[in-house]
C-alpha cells in the first residue's frame, strides 16, 4: 500500500496548526469519559482491538482517548501515524505500517506489537486546521469500504464537534454544564454501543454494506449529532 504521504512530517504551516490546537487546551489533560465513549464505539463498529483519538502536538502525539491500548500517553510525533496522518487531505487515511507505505515515521512501536492496520479520520476544525485523529487500529491487515470511511469520517466529525463545545463551556466557566452536555452525550453514545454490539453478534461483524445496517448506524450518528447542535446552541 502506498500513500502520497509529503516530503517533510513537519508542514511550512505547522505553527498556524499549533496554535490552533493549543487554542482548544486539550493537549496532554486527563482523561473524559465522552472520549472514551467515542473510542469504545469506533472500537466496536469497526472490529478492531485498539481505537484512538489522538492530539499531534509540535513533538509529541498526546493520546486524549485510547481504547484496547490503556495506560500509553502518546508516542513521539516521528513515532506515531496520526501525525502523517493530518498532513492528508483524504478523508480517510489508510496504512499497514510497513516502511515504505510512509517514509516519515519510525514504525517500530507499531511493529513491535503485531499492529497491521491503521485507519484515521482528521479532527477537522472550523479553520480547516487538522489537529489529530480518531483512528481505529488492528492487527491483521484490512481495508476499509467507501461506506466505512465515510462513517469513520463522520465519527470524527462528531469528536471535533465534541472538543468545540468543551471549549464553548469552559470558556464560559460553565463547568456543570459541560457535565450535563457529556451526560447527555454518554447516555445517547450507550445506546449506541448496545446496537453496534447487537448488530455485531448477528454476523460475527458489522455488515456495512447491508443497507438496512447502514441507515440504523447513520440515524445513530444523526443522533448524536443533534445532541451537538442542540448543545452548541446554548452554549453560544
Amino acid at each position: 500500500m502506498t500513500t502520497a504521504f509529503p516530503d517533510s512530517l513537519v508542514p511550512a504551516h505547522d505553527a498556524v496548526r499549533l496554535r490552533t490546537l493549543y487554542q482548544y487546551d486539550i493537549v496532554n489533560t486527563t482523561a473524559e469519559p465522552i472520549f472514551d465513549d467515542y473510542t469504545a464505539w469506533a472500537a466496536q463498529l469497526f472490529n478492531t482491538p485498539i481505537s484512538l483519538i489522538s492530539l499531534v502536538d509540535d513533538e509529541y502525539t498526546w493520546f486524549k482517548s485510547v481504547t484496547g491500548a490503556e495506560g500509553i500517553p502518546g508516542l513521539p510525533r516521528e513515532e506515531s501515524m496520526c501525525s502523517a496522518a493530518i498532513l492528508q487531505d483524504a478523508p480517510v487515511v489508510t496504512s499497514d505500517y510497513k516502511p515504505e507505505s510512509c517514509r516519515l515515521i519510525k514504525p517500530d512501536v507499531a511493529q513491535a506489537i503485531g499492529l497491521k492496520f491503521y485507519a484515521g479520520a482528521a479532527l477537522q476544525m472550523p479553520d480547516g486546521s487538522r489537529i489529530g485523529m480518531l483512528a481505529v487500529i488492528g492487527k491483521e491487515f484490512r481495508t476499509l469500504t467507501g461506506k466505512e470511511a465515510a462513517v469513520l469520517a463522520r465519527l470524527a466529525q462528531l469528536v471535533s464537534q465534541t472538543i468545540e463545545l468543551r471549549l464553548g463551556y469552559l470558556r464560559g466557566q460553565q463547568e456543570e454544564e459541560w457535565r450535563e452536555a457529556q451526560a447527555e452525550l454518554a447516555d445517547n453514545l450507550d445506546e449506541n454501543a448496545a446496537l453496534s454490539r447487537y448488530l455485531a453478534s448477528r454476523n460475527n461483524g458489522i455488515d456495512f454494506d447491508d443497507d438496512d445496517v447502514a441507515q440504523l448506524i447513520e440515524r445513530r450518528l444523526d443522533s448524536v449529532g443533534k445532541v451537538l447542535k442542540r448543545r452548541t446552541t446554548l452554549v453560544a
